[in-house]
């Protein structure tokens, strides 16, 4: 970034470690092999991958057996759901309906494949409840999945809640899979993956400051088989030669970066940009016309991750307001930018938000190197846009 540039757009791609980055180049320089190759120069490289991958189950507090490297948060989802294809009798998949495309839009092609999708409604918080899962699954429900934050409005899901619900009303029979997208959790709110009834997560190294291309799935009993075959790498869970650069930043990314609780060093960044986003907020307040997405957020800041920010300015459609800030080096989104291209907000219209809130809505996201001041001064800016109008 340049020097007079401010970035908020971190939910649709993190700014890279460069510590990291550069350390992860200059081990890939250093040791070029494929981790399958039978030879020493093989063998190096196979070394580096699996101390990576125990470092990364370090980091997230798993077995290292439960941790396999994939191409993203996508892949790592599409795993899961096209594992449903193994099995020789179809039956039901529960969605929410704020899940990420990536989810979204595999679990129609399932459709197409014979399986009923079932779509899980959140509140007008965007909060999917625990009652309203239970409430979906059927008999043959294979599989649930519910993100842990969305990432449009930042409604931080009640995943524990939603596991122990499955566990409880599935004694005495095989519970569905129990599926977590934490692409937009990880490094951003604590975390904790050993809770009972959360079967796999889905991870991705770029919005926690490593590379593009590369991210975790992890299957907590290790007793998945793929849909999809190759050379058998990674268990033969994902196939296909693995991407050290991007294995060795997913791992120090995590390491860095991902928290469970108050005990470990970067919670304490999460403190203070809850306080920054609250202050960031109140100055958005002063705008005529302002609301929050939702408008109740505040009453359930808790509910919410504080790295990610939905709002709209009545009659300023977002659109005119990414460009506008644009112009002036700060930089955001109307939304997921997997959906920009389609001008459409499937979430928000999932949480009954007022048409004219639909076209005005714009996200601010942050990450670890935004500042206060950066808030600041992109919320003096917001309001200067404003007035013009």
């Amino acid at each position: 970034m340049k020097e007079n540039e401010i970035y908020c757009d971190w939910a649709a791609t993190a700014l890279f470690d460069k510590e990291i980055m550069e350390n992860a180049l200059k081990t890939q320089i250093e040791c070029n092999g494929n981790p399958s190759s039978a030879h020493e120069f093989g063998h190096r490289a196979k070394k580096i991958l699996e101390e990576s991958r125990k470092k990364a189950a370090r980091a997230l507090g798993v077995n290292e057996k439960s941790i396999f490297f994939t191409s993203g948060g996508t892949e790592s989802n599409h795993l899961v759901i096209t594992n449903l294809l193994l099995r020789p009798n179809k039956g039901s998949i529960v969605i929410s309906n704020i899940e990420h495309p990536a989810i979204r839009e595999m679990a129609e092609n399932m459709k197409k494949c014979g399986w009923k999708v079932i779509s899980c409604k959140c509140d007008s918080n965007g909060i999917v409840r625990s009652e309203s899962v239970i409430k979906a699954i059927e008999d043959d429900t294979a599989l649930v999945c519910v993100m842990a934050v969305n990432n449009e409005v930042g409604s931080i899901q009640p995943i524990y809640e939603i596991a122990d619900a499955l566990v409880e009303k599935c004694k005495g029979r095989k519970k569905p899979k129990f599926h977590v997208d934490c692409v937009q959790a990880a490094g951003k709110i604590p975390l904790d993956l050993s809770h009972k009834g959360i079967d796999s997560a889905s991870f991705s190294a770029h919005k926690i400051g490593g590379s593009r291309g590369i991210g975790i799935l992890y299957i907590s009993d290790n007793a998945q088989e793929s849909f999809l075959k190759g050379g058998g790498q990674e268990n033969g869970i994902r196939s296909g030669t693995e991407n050290l650069f991007g294995i060795v930043t997913m791992a120090e990314s995590l390491e860095k970066y991902f928290f469970k609780s108050e005990k470990d060093e970067f919670y304490k960044r999460y403190e203070k940009q809850k306080a920054y986003s609250a202050q960031f907020i109140d100055t958005l307040k002063q705008i005529p016309g302002f609301s929050l997405i939702p408008e109740t957020r505040e009453s359930f800041d808790e509910r919410f991750s504080p790295w990610v920010i939905q709002c709209a300015i009545n009659k300023i459609p977002g659109e005119v307001m990414v460009r506008a800030l644009s112009e002036k080096g700060i930089y955001i989104s109307t939304g997921s930018a997997c959906s920009s291209r389609k001008m459409k907000r499937p979430i928000l219209q999932a949480m009954g938000v007022k048409p004219e809130l639909l076209e005005a809505g714009v996200r601010f996201s942050f990450g670890f190197a935004t500042t206060e001041s950066q808030m600041q001064t992109v919320a003096e800016q917001v309001k200067k846009i404003a007035a013009m109008f």
